[in-house]
């Protein structure tokens, strides 16, 4: 394991490179955002005050090479699942030969089990620093995820909310460079950037 160091897994390796963070937590509420409708008022939210369903976290994984993202939902955030996410990493580059994998150094993300897996399967670790989720490069992914499936959304269930998000995920595999996806990519990555300003003493951009 170690401190990612600058880019140097994503300038030297980058069909070996793949970052992996967690989204959420996503919850079941109704949520504002944007789409096509009649002009007219738009729909008022409805209110929720009995919120019974729980949560889920999006455990994503994504390959900078192949400009692929995929992921699950869980019920929580843990050590097992963060070695179920790269175990499915590991098994998008079979061939044996070392991968990187770009995480934040979230108590979740470590532990004796994880590394004792990574080390016996060539899987190097590379943790951002503190507050550095702007060093990771999934991070603007998450941005369309969250445009596409959560805004303007009224999902009933866990099931339902899963498998809008499946959808969006086989879709933006299947389109990563439409100018969509790409502009909530870099509305994202704008974010992220005014967020590494305020935390590192900055002024916001």
């Amino acid at each position: 394991m170690s401190r990612i160091k600058g880019q140097d897994p994503l300038g030297r390796f980058p069909d070996r490179a793949f970052a992996f963070d967690e989204f959420g937590p996503l919850g079941i509420r109704p949520t504002a955002g944007s789409g096509w409708a009649e002009r007219k008022h738009p729909d008022r939210l409805p209110a929720t005050y009995h919120r019974t369903h729980g949560v889920r976290y999006f455990h994503g994984c994504y390959s900078v090479g192949d400009d692929t993202l995929w992921g699950v939902n869980r019920r929580r955030k843990g050590a097992t699942n963060t070695l179920a996410a790269l175990k499915s990493i590991r098994a998008a580059r079979p061939d044996g030969a070392p991968i990187y994998v770009i995480l934040d150094n979230l108590s979740a993300h470590k532990g004796t089990g994880i590394s004792c897996w990574a080390k016996k399967h060539k899987v190097e670790l590379c943790f951002t620093p503190t507050y550095a989720s702007w060093a990771n490069p999934i991070e603007a992914h998450f941005g369309p995820l969250r445009q596409f499936t959560i805004a303007n959304s009224n999902h009933p269930n866990h099931t339902v909310q899963t498998r809008a998000l499946h959808a969006y995920l086989r879709w933006r595999n299947a389109n990563a460079r439409h100018r969509d996806v790409l502009a909530a990519e870099r509305k994202e990555r704008a974010r992220i950037r005014s967020e590494k300003g305020i935390r590192w003493g900055g002024r916001p951009l």
